[in-house]
């Protein structure tokens, strides 16, 4: 099969041909329609993360439709249409499996990190935790759901009721997140780069009250505020934004250095945290919920032959909305 493979960190994805495996039980194997292009995806590439299995075949947005079907997976049939996200296997026999909490699995495997990903042609799976995907969107729309909408999701949901709503960071995720908290009834206050007008003109049109950069106060404070952007000048900056007992939710799987900051800004009960990863559950009330919404999400689609370009514009802050990459073009 043809893929875009990484062989080291901090160099350019090249073309390859991976010969065809065996499924194992309980795998599907998938003919890729659409894979996203996801931040997480430039941290692997860039290096910020450890352990990197070499050459690994990134992407974990994954839309494909089912080819095969391996001994045990019944969950789904050939023909089917299926989302792959980030978390693709745990060890189900942990503490934090056993609670609820696999997103926290120390043995968790990643796709695009761990286990081969969807910049190919094909990709193979555990069925378990894959998604069936709403018929509303199409394949290229519904790729940005599987991890910019569900970690978007996760960090909505651990930034409580809150009525004032901040975004650090108007990408993919948070265009996504912008129209769930419109739709609950939330005012939404968005933070780009400095400059960045595109961003800016982007949260507007997506119903935000107020729209700044991230070296400005907003205009009143905020009950909390999600970072989406791998900045940890950032959480100082939110924490002062946030009103007493508000909560700053660090949405990324990685993020430079925090800076030191007074305790005065911290105190009043207000909560730093992080989000790690998903839960299934997570993608099952996430993707039951996007078409009540209806998500509609913003996508600039590339060839597959484009990966290493489109990483590049992520990186360079010049993608609306989100990157997905589809192999028959």
């Amino acid at each position: 099969m043809r893929a875009m493979l990484l062989d080291h960190p901090r160099s350019p994805l090249r073309r390859g041909q991976l010969a065809r495996r065996a499924l194992a039980p309980g795998q599907v194997r998938l003919r890729v329609a659409a894979c996203g292009v996801c931040r997480t995806d430039l941290h692997i590439a860039d290096g910020d993360l450890p352990e990197l299995r070499s050459p690994i075949v990134p992407g974990h947005e994954i839309v494909g439709v089912v080819e095969e079907v391996g001994s045990g997976a019944e969950q789904f049939r050939t023909g089917d249409r299926v989302g792959v996200p980030w978390l693709g296997w745990t060890c189900g026999q942990c503490s934090f499996c056993e609670s609820g909490r696999e997103n926290l699995c120390a043995s968790a495997r990643f796709t695009g990190y761990h286990l081969d990903g969807g910049y190919a042609d094909e990709a193979i799976a555990d069925a378990r935790y894959c998604f069936a995907l709403p018929a509303r969107y199409t394949d290229a729309e519904a790729a940005p759901l599987l991890c910019a909408g569900l970690i978007g999701y996760r960090s909505l949901v651990h930034a409580g009721d809150a009525r004032r709503l901040g975004i650090y960071g108007f990408g993919a995720a948070a265009h996504i997140v912008a129209q769930i908290a419109r739709w609950q009834g939330r005012e939404l206050y968005a933070f780009t780069r400095p400059g960045d007008t595109d961003a800016q003109t982007f949260a507007k049109l997506l119903g935000a009250a107020w729209v700044g950069d991230s070296t400005q106060a907003p205009p009143e404070p905020l009950d909390a505020a999600i970072l989406f952007a791998p900045v940890g000048a950032l959480v100082p900056a939110a924490l002062r934004a946030v009103a007493p007992g508000g909560t700053v939710v660090c949405a990324g799987i990685h993020m430079s250095e925090i800076p030191a900051f007074p305790y005065e800004i911290l105190w009043g009960e207000r909560t730093i945290r992080s989000v790690a990863n998903l839960t299934r559950r997570d993608g099952e009330e996430f993707l039951a919920i996007a078409p009540q919404v209806p998500v509609r999400t913003t996508v600039e689609v590339f060839s597959l032959d484009q990966a290493n370009e489109a990483l590049a514009r992520l990186r360079d802050g010049r993608v609306t909305g989100a990157a997905v990459l589809v192999p028959g073009l």
